[in-house]
């Protein structure tokens, strides 16, 4: 059952957090178009993201996405590995960017990684997403580490989780 999040959302923000479908796969294409094709110039190819299976990360229940007046406005995309759990994509629409959606799905993120028995959030992003990468930090993540995958320089990053926030 998909139920609408309370927050401490403004009022014109009315959003709902919910699991994905097969039916918002348009939606979070277009979403996943709009949030990293801009990142070419800076980067210099096409980010990750862009060639990411969305079809088959929704049939394995690993989408969840805020939905907005805009429709889907942000994703977040999760992935429990052996020692941590990825978050792998939280892309927000450039349209409803600083409504508070990236955030809350960072702590949703989190959460969701505790109840899965798991002490630490991972994630990674290009090199040269600089204004991602200071993001992170200031949310808590620390560079593990750097390497060439996929022809794309990432910089991986971990959060300690410490107890669930109420």
């Amino acid at each position: 059952m998909t139920m609408p999040v309370k927050s401490q959302m403004k009022p014109a923000d009315k959003a709902a957090i919910r699991r994905a479908s097969a039916a918002d796969l348009p939606a979070i294409l277009a979403l996943v178009e709009a949030a990293y094709r801009p990142w070419v110039a800076k980067i210099g190819v096409e980010p990750g993201p862009l060639f990411d299976d969305y079809a088959g990360a929704i049939a394995t229940d690993q989408i969840t996405l805020v939905e907005g007046a805009l429709g889907v406005e942000a994703i977040l995309v999760l992935v429990p590995q052996s020692d941590a759990m990825l978050l792998d994509n939280v892309a927000v629409l450039p349209a409803a960017q600083g409504r508070g959606h990236g955030g809350r799905l960072i702590k949703l993120a989190e959460n969701r990684a505790r109840d899965a028995g798991f002490d630490r959030l991972r994630l990674y992003t290009h090199a040269h997403m600089t204004s991602n990468i200071a993001l992170y930090r200031k949310l808590g993540f620390a560079q593990t580490r750097r390497v060439t995958e996929r022809g794309l320089d990432r910089i991986y990053m971990e959060k300690p989780l410490g107890q669930r926030d109420t």
